[in-house]
């Protein structure tokens, strides 16, 4: 559990450094660990749950807040978050859905990486039922896996540069947060998530540190490009690692 929660305090510290939470990452550590699987989600999404919180206050302090990005991918990604972590899925299908999140994660990660170079301050608007289709899909894969979505979220809107890219990382935590809060409800329809989740709080607790850690980080110390690359870096070494597991 010592090496557990030193890799969770470090993936919160990184994660968070993007405005991110880590749920892939998390999910991929007690995938490794042999956790059981039916509460690792659960685990993975109060971790995302505490460390986009902290990101949340923060980025909204700074006025970094956008709600007409946010509303429309919400309004079809929470039910089906929802929907989706009601579901039962089989530990080998869960397995490689985990491992094609995480790589597209990382691919996604470098792409956000790349837009910090964008000095264009022409933004787009996207088609409200395009972006409600977006948050749909988004929303479902996260609530099968336990996840935020943020991930997937924020490169897309810095792909089609909907807005500054630090309104993005706000509304990326915001649906973070929501999503993993509707998921969470969903995976608690399952009545054994629940059993057993107390012995894992030194997990939460090292991910609250890693939390306010990343956003120190962000803040004060290092640009937020290079610590996406880390980042980015993380996410595909965890990828290659559990898809060594499940194909080797």
């Amino acid at each position: 559990m010592i090496i557990l929660s030193f890799l969770f305090l470090l993936t919160a510290t990184l994660y968070s450094s993007v405005g991110f939470g880590g749920g892939s990452t998390y999910l991929a550590l007690l995938l490794i660990w042999d956790i059981p699987y039916l509460i690792f989600p659960v685990i993975a999404l109060f971790c995302n749950i505490i460390v986009v919180s902290g990101n949340c206050i923060n980025y909204i302090k700074a006025g970094n807040i956008n709600f007409k990005i946010l509303t429309p991918y919400l309004i079809s990604s929470v039910p089906l978050a929802f929907i989706g972590g009601s579901l039962s899925v089989d530990k080998e299908i869960f397995e490689i859905l985990l491992f094609l999140v995480l790589a597209l994660a990382g691919v996604l990660l470098l792409m956000k990486f790349q837009s910090f170079d964008q000095k264009i301050e022409v933004y787009k608007k996207i088609p409200k039922i395009l972006s409600i289709l977006i948050g749909a899909s988004i929303g479902f894969v996260s609530g099968v896996v336990g996840i935020g979505g943020g991930i997937f979220l924020s490169p897309i809107l810095l792909l089609i540069r909907v807005d500054k890219a630090k309104n993005i990382a706000t509304a990326a935590s915001l649906f973070i947060l929501i999503n993993s809060l509707s998921g969470l409800a969903g995976q608690f329809t399952k009545a054994s998530t629940i059993n057993g989740i107390y012995d894992y709080w030194p997990l939460f607790f090292f991910v609250l540190i890693g939390g306010q850690l990343g956003n120190y980080l962000n803040l004060k110390i290092f640009p937020a490009r290079i610590l996406a690359l880390v980042t980015s870096g993380l996410v595909i070494f965890v990828a290659i690692r559990m898809g060594l597991k499940l194909f080797a």
